[in-house]
C-alpha cells in the first residue's frame, strides 16, 4: 500500500508507552506505518515532509476550554495581565472601546486580574462610567468567576442596592452602596441584560477559534459549558458549523448544567449522550461546585490567609442542590464533568458521585470528570481512583495564578496544586488543558509549567511534582483522548490511529525547557489534512514530485 503523506528527517514521538521512531507514513487519513516500513511505503505520489530535525507528535487534545466564548472574545477588549498591569489602562481600552461603540452598546472586557493590577483590587462601577459614560460596560476577571459592571449596565440588568445575592453568588456592597463586583452564579443578573449574538456571528467565532487553536496545533478541543452564552442557539450553531464544513477540531461537547443552563432543554429536545459523531460529539454536563483560588471563591476547609481576606470560599450549591443534580445527569447516562478547585468543593462533589454510584446505574467505565481539581488531598484521590473518575488539570494556572496562590494561601498548601507527577504516578489519566479563556490556550506555555512548576515570576512550585517532556506530551495528547472515550482513535501515532499530527518548530525533548516557550506549530494535520501550515510545506511537497 502506498502511502499519501511521508513524514521523516527528525523524530517523531509516537506515545509514552511507544517512544521515538525516525518516519511516519499516513494514509487515507490513518497512521499506515512506522520507521522502516513507513519509508518501504513511499511511492512516487507519496508527498514527503522533511523535518529537518525537528519533532513530529500527536496533535494537542484541548481538553478543558470555552471555544465560543474564546472565539467570540476575540473581539471583546483585551484586558490580560499580560499587557494589562495598571488601572488606567484597564480604563483606557475600555473608554478606547466606548468610542468607536454606538451609544448604548455594550462594551465588554475580558481577562483582567485585579491580583496583577497596580492598585491591587478590583475596578469599581463608578471608574467604568467615567470612563465609558454612554456605555454599559461589564468586564470579566481572567478567571471568569467574577467581573464588573458599571452603573449603565447595573440598571439594565434592574439590580439595585436592596437586590439580594443570589444563591452561590454575591454582589459586592461597601456601605450599602453597590461597588459594580458580581461574584459566581451572580453574573447572570448581568449577563442575562446582554443581547445574545446572532447564529451567524457565533458560527464566525466557532470558526475563528478553531483556526486559531489549529495555528497551535490542536485538532481536538472542547467547549466547557455550552449554553451559557446564548441557549440552546449554541448548539444549533456548531450543528451548522460542522454542516457547513467550518468546523475543523473535533469537538467534545459539555452542555451547561447548573439550573441556569441549557441540560435540561436539551434533554427535552432529544439531545442525548453521545449524540453525534466523531466530529462533534454531544458527551457530557458541567456543573460548578465552587469558584476559584485566586479570586477567594474556591472553597476550601482551611481558610485562605488572613492577610487576603480570609474566609473558606463560595459553595455554587448546598449539598443536597448538587447532588441531587449529580445523580440527575449521572442517571441520563451523561459523563459529569464537574468544576471544583478548592478540597472542600472537591469533597463534595465525591460524595455525590458515590452517593450517585449504584447498582442500576454503576459508575464503571463512565470517565466521570472533576475539572481543575486543583486542591486534591490524598483520600480523595484514592476515591477517585477507585471509581474512575478523572483529573482535568490545567497546570497553566501555576504559571498564571501561582504567585497569586501564594498570597491567597501559603507556599506550603499552593506547591502541592495540580499534582500532575503524583496523578500519574498513582495511575490517574489528568488531561492537561488551558481553561480558555480563563488562561491562555498556548500548549508551549502549558508544556514548560508542566516540566519546570515555574510562574511567570520564576517562582518554582512544588518541583516534585515536575514532568518529563513525554510526560506532559503523554498528558496533552492521550491523556485527552482518554477522558472523550477516543484513545482507541487519537492520542497517539500507532499504526491505525487517526493522522492527528503536529510538526513543531523545534524537537521539545532535546532543547532546554525555556526554549519550549518560543517553540512554535508549523504543520497541524487532521485526518492527513492540513488544519494549518506556517511556511506552505504542504503545497511544496505536492508541487515537488
Amino acid at each position: 500500500m502506498i502511502a499519501d503523506t511521508l513524514i521523516a528527517g527528525g523524530r517523531i514521538f509516537r506515545g509514552l508507552a511507544g517512544g521515538f521512531t525516525d518516519a511516519v507514513a499516513l494514509k487515507d487519513g490513518k497512521v499506515l506505518a512506522l520507521g522502516d516500513a513507513a519509508l518501504a511505503a513511499a511511492g512516487s505520489q507519496t508527498r514527503h515532509i522533511d523535518l529537518e530535525g525537528r519533532i513530529a507528535i500527536p496533535a494537542f487534545n484541548e481538553a478543558h476550554m470555552h471555544l465560543l466564548p474564546y472565539g467570540l472574545g476575540l473581539t471583546q477588549v483585551n484586558l490580560r495581565a499580560e499587557e494589562v498591569r495598571t488601572l488606567d489602562e484597564v480604563l483606557r481600552r475600555i473608554s478606547t472601546a466606548a468610542q468607536s461603540a454606538p451609544k448604548g452598546a455594550w462594551v465588554i472586557g475580558r481577562g483582567y486580574d485585579h491580583g496583577e493590577l497596580d492598585v491591587g483590587r478590583h475596578p469599581t462601577a463608578a471608574e467604568l462610567d467615567a470612563a465609558a459614560p454612554n456605555n454599559p460596560v461589564y468586564i470579566v476577571r481572567t478567571c471568569g468567576h467574577m467581573g464588573v459592571a458599571n452603573n449603565a449596565a447595573l440598571k439594565l440588568a434592574g439590580v439595585g442596592h436592596n437586590t439580594p445575592d443570589p444563591e452561590g453568588g454575591v454582589i459586592e456592597r461597601r456601605g450599602g452602596i453597590l461597588t459594580g463586583l458580581f461574584l459566581e452564579r451572580a453574573q447572570r443578573l448581568i449577563k442575562d441584560a446582554m443581547p445574545e449574538p446572532d447564529q451567524a456571528r457565533m458560527v464566525d467565532a466557532i470558526e475563528a477559534a478553531c483556526a486559531h487553536l489549529a495555528s497551535l496545533g490542536f485538532a481536538s478541543a472542547t467547549d466547557m459549558n455550552v449554553g451559557m452564552t446564548a441557549g440552546m442557539a449554541e448548539v444549533t450553531a456548531y450543528e451548522t458549523a460542522k454542516a457547513s464544513g467550518r468546523l475543523p477540531l473535533r469537538m467534545w461537547q459539555v452542555l451547561a448544567g447548573n439550573p441556569e443552563g441549557i441540560a435540561q432543554d436539551a434533554w427535552a429536545a432529544g439531545l442525548r449522550p453521545m449524540q453525534g459523531d466523531d466530529s462533534l460529539r454531544w458527551g457530557a454536563v458541567k456543573v460548578f461546585a465552587d469558584g476559584s483560588a485566586g479570586g477567594l471563591t474556591a472553597a476550601f476547609f482551611e481558610p485562605y490567609l488572613a492577610s487576603a481576606g480570609g474566609g473558606t470560599g463560595v459553595f455554587t450549591f448546598p449539598d443536597d442542590k448538587i447532588h441531587a443534580l449529580l445523580k440527575q445527569y449521572h442517571e441520563q447516562g451523561w459523563q459529569l464533568d464537574i468544576h471544583a478547585i478548592g478540597d472542600a468543593a472537591i469533597e463534595q462533589v465525591l460524595l455525590g458521585m458515590e452517593a450517585a454510584d449504584s447498582p442500576a446505574y454503576p459508575f464503571a467505565a463512565r470517565r466521570h470528570r472533576i475539572e481543575h481539581c486543583g486542591f486534591v488531598t490524598r483520600d480523595q484521590r484514592r476515591r477517585m481512583k477507585a471509581r474512575g473518575i478523572l483529573p482535568v488539570p490545567q497546570a497553566v494556572f501555576m504559571y498564571e495564578f501561582g504567585d497569586l496562590y501564594v498570597k491567597n494561601l501559603g507556599h506550603e498548601r499552593s506547591d502541592h496544586a495540580y499534582p500532575m507527577k503524583t496523578w500519574l504516578g498513582e495511575g490517574h489519566h489528568p488531561a492537561a488543558s488551558s481553561d480558555c479563556p480563563v488562561s491562555t490556550v498556548d500548549p508551549f506555555i502549558n508544556l514548560f509549567t508542566m516540566v519546570t512548576r515555574k510562574t511567570n515570576k520564576g517562582t518554582v512550585m512544588g518541583p516534585e511534582e515536575a514532568l518529563t517532556v513525554a510526560e506532559a506530551v503523554h498528558c496533552y495528547t492521550w491523556c485527552g483522548a482518554y477522558t472523550q472515550f477516543a484513545e482507541d482513535r487519537r492520542g497517539t501515532l500507532e499504526p491505525g490511529m487517526q493522522a492527528d499530527v503536529t510538526v513543531l518548530s523545534a524537537d521539545i525533548f532535546a532543547i532546554e525547557p525555556e526554549a519550549i516557550l518560543t517553540t512554535q506549530t508549523d504543520i497541524t494535520l487532521r485526518d492527513g489534512h492540513p488544519l494549518f501550515d506556517r511556511h506552505g510545506e504542504m503545497a511544496t511537497a505536492v508541487a515537488a514530485q
